[in-house]
């Protein structure tokens, strides 16, 4: 870290007691939240063997963005995961024919992530439990509410790519 990060983490450390209650339990809440998401949604799509970390790897792969394929490393730090968190789920995800590994026509040696035709059917087939399972996690909020959650997660997860920075880490895609 450097010395402006110290001095000012230093500075904001005092909070009173309410401001610290009120962090803890924010930070309690989204570790319940994101918990909650990896069972609930583990078992909406359990009648299609695919775990929240695939659905999100699907997703994005699913992309427009991402048609052509998209590199290993890419796609770690799309998902904000590590390279060796991903590569397992990628291997088994090959396995059952969900993805395939495209060669780089820019560089040989490289390889992409590319969804399969059974990887494009399987998301298709997914959509209705997908779409089911936002409509019953996000009941009660309005158009606006989530547009408002983004963005306070947004800024989460900037903050949280800026202390993964400032502990040496890597960052942002």
């Amino acid at each position: 870290m450097n010395k402006r990060t110290i001095a000012r983490q230093a500075e904001e450390a005092i909070v009173d007691p309410m401001t610290a209650g009120l962090r803890n339990r924010l930070f309690f809440r989204l570790y319940q939240t994101a918990n909650l998401l990896n069972k609930t949604g583990t078992r909406a799509l359990e009648m299609h063997g695919v775990t929240t970390q695939q659905w999100a790897i699907l997703g994005a792969l699913n992309d427009p963005r991402s048609a052509r394929g998209i590199s290993v490393g890419d796609l770690a730090g799309l998902l904000m995961v590590s390279r060796q968190n991903l590569t397992g789920v990628l291997s088994r995800m090959e396995t059952r024919g969900l993805i395939e590994r495209a060669v780089d026509e820019r560089d040989r040696r490289s390889r992409f992530i590319c969804l399969s035709e059974s990887g494009k059917q399987a998301w298709s087939a997914m959509q209705p439990q997908i779409d089911e399972f936002y409509r019953v996690a996000l009941a009660g909020f309005s158009n606006s509410d989530i547009i408002a959650t983004m963005h306070y997660l947004e800024g989460l997860r900037r903050n949280f790519v800026a202390i993964q920075n400032d502990q040496g880490e890597s960052g942002e895609p």
